[in-house]
């Protein structure tokens, strides 16, 4: 079975609030470096890394909701939280890609020009460099943890890490050429299209959960490959799996011997969940029911 909520929880906080510091530390460097270094775009990233302090915060948020136990009005728990907190964080990643694609687009439509200094490249070096260490740290564990909100802020991370990488290419594009200086826009539009198409994933993924989908026929597969390896069961039917704060939530009717004892058909349900944890994993609950073969 997974880790408990409360391994879960601070798992998640720790890891969200080393993002926090870096994120803190990167708004200062750039906004120093891009008013100092006389570049726009570096600045227009500082605005950028601010979304980022509100996505960590909705992160904290979903996290302390999502894994509190179930009570009397959420017999399920509350996994759900983290699946809105999951949406949020796409429509705050699409909605920092639309800021960066109009100012991008603007720039190139006003043909304006901007002449920064190395000052403002060594401040995009430093965002690009921590802020794709924290992506894969982030991601890294999101996915040990199982965590849909983790691995969305993460991206985050790595949006900001491609929005600085723009930055950068932009900056150093004007100081080999001043005539180049169209590149640095046209490379935050790119990057903008990017985030988008992360986004909208991420916005897909929440919407599979909210609306209950199955996971892909393979897990399916695989549930009903282990529960029929099981000595007594017969056959299987009504498998229902859905997914909740990225963990399976599943049902599965198990047929044994009619004429077996309820304890021995308690014993072999409960073989039947050890191989279903053991062999397909991530679950947050299983529920098995046992029919008699020939059943009228």
């Amino acid at each position: 079975m997974p880790e408990s909520n409360s391994t879960l929880e601070s798992t998640g906080r720790k890891v969200t609030l080393v993002g926090v510091l870096v994120n803190t530390f990167l708004i200062l460097l750039k906004l120093v470096a891009g008013i100092f270094g006389s570049s726009q775009a570096l600045i227009a990233d500082a605005v950028h890394s601010f979304s980022d302090l509100f996505t960590d915060a909705v992160v904290l948020i979903g996290l302390k909701i999502s894994n509190k136990p179930p009570d009397k009005t959420h017999h399920f728990g509350h996994a759900r939280m983290e699946t809105l907190a999951s949406t949020i964080v796409g429509m705050a990643l699409i909605g920092t890609a639309l800021y960066i694609g109009i100012d991008a687009s603007l720039t190139i439509y006003h043909h304006t020009e901007y002449h920064p200094t190395t000052l403002a490249l060594f401040g995009a070096g430093v965002s690009i460099i921590l802020k794709e260490v924290l992506y894969r740290y982030t991601i890294r564990t999101g996915r040990r943890i199982k965590s849909q909100l983790i691995v969305a802020n993460a991206w985050h991370h790595r949006s900001d890490a491609l929005s600085s990488v723009a930055v950068f290419i932009g900056v150093a594009g004007t100081q080999i050429n001043p005539s180049w200086h169209i590149l640095d826009a046209f490379a935050a539009l790119l990057v903008s299209f990017f985030i988008v198409k992360v986004g909208l994933e991420i916005l897909r993924d929440a919407l599979r959960e909210f609306t209950d989908t199955a996971p892909n026929p393979e897990i399916i597969g695989k549930i009903q490959q282990c529960a029929l390896s099981v000595n007594g069961v017969v056959d299987t039917h009504d498998v229902r799996v859905r997914t909740s704060g990225g963990f399976y939530q599943m049902e599965i009717h198990i047929v044994v011997d009619g004429q077996m004892t309820v304890l021995e058909g308690h014993k072999i349900a409960k073989t039947v969940e050890g191989c279903l944890v053991e062999d397909v994993g991530n679950f947050s609950s299983i529920t098995i029911h046992v029919d008699p073969e020939n059943e009228t």
